[in-house]
């Protein structure tokens, strides 16, 4: 890979976009943050810090911002994508982490097994199980498939695509790679903060039933 870019998907997050922004930007300068029908002034700080951003009129969905964000950077003919959260969860100090296995993986996730233990009970067990099922599906042993901090190829997104609207696209896609015989690997970062509950947007009911039924869909649906 030898150009690189980053993605935001952003929602209600004015307090802490900048900063992530400028950050992101001192290691990566082609960074486009997709603000995703916020109510508040995400787009505005974004755009101060110098990120280029493109604002949804309503809330698509963190796979609808993503996907999107894809479209407008591999089309500019970008080698790959690494994408990361506005809250300030990811460190963008972290991405050359995730650059390290740039030529050898379609697919990198920052893990942060190493940091389930200063998760509260619940996000923690939350995050084992989920990771253990869908890597079970997909026949590769990953230990934190919900990170959204992520490197992906363009060779993979052409390839395995990226159709789901919400946070059930990152899960997927994990599944599709594998099908489509492409390598996917798990580098362990650090983060700002170890418990994202307090700014996630995740629906813990809603959304686990929508990850499980777009994992099946995309282990045992047609390619």
């Amino acid at each position: 890979m030898t150009r690189l870019a980053a993605a935001i998907p952003a929602l209600d997050a004015a307090s802490t976009i900048g900063d992530v922004t400028r950050r992101t930007l001192a290691i990566l300068p082609e960074l486009l943050v997709v603000d995703d029908g916020s109510s508040d002034t995400t787009a505005v700080e974004a755009c101060r810090a110098g990120a280029e951003v493109v604002s949804h009129q309503c809330n698509l969905g963190k796979g609808a911002a993503l996907r999107y964000a894809f479209g407008v950077l591999f089309g500019r003919g970008v080698d790959g994508v690494v994408t990361l959260d506005a809250d300030g969860q990811h460190l963008p100090e972290e991405i050359p982490r995730l650059l390290e296995q740039a030529g050898s993986a379609d697919l990198v996730i920052g893990g942060r097994e190493q940091l389930f233990a200063q998760m509260s009970a619940v996000r923690r067990t939350s995050n084992r199980l989920s990771s253990a099922a869908i890597s079970t599906v997909a026949g590769v042993r990953l230990t934190d498939v919900q990170s959204g901090f992520r490197l992906y190829s363009r060779r993979l997104i052409e390839a395995a695509g990226f159709p789901e609207n919400r946070f059930d696209a990152e899960s997927a896609v994990v599944v599709r790679a594998v099908r489509h015989g492409m390598r996917v690997v798990s580098v362990p970062v650090r983060l700002g903060f170890a418990d994202g509950r307090t700014t996630s947007h995740y629906r813990p009911l809603v959304d686990s039933l929508r990850i499980a039924r777009s994992v099946a869909r995309a282990r045992w649906g047609t390619l």
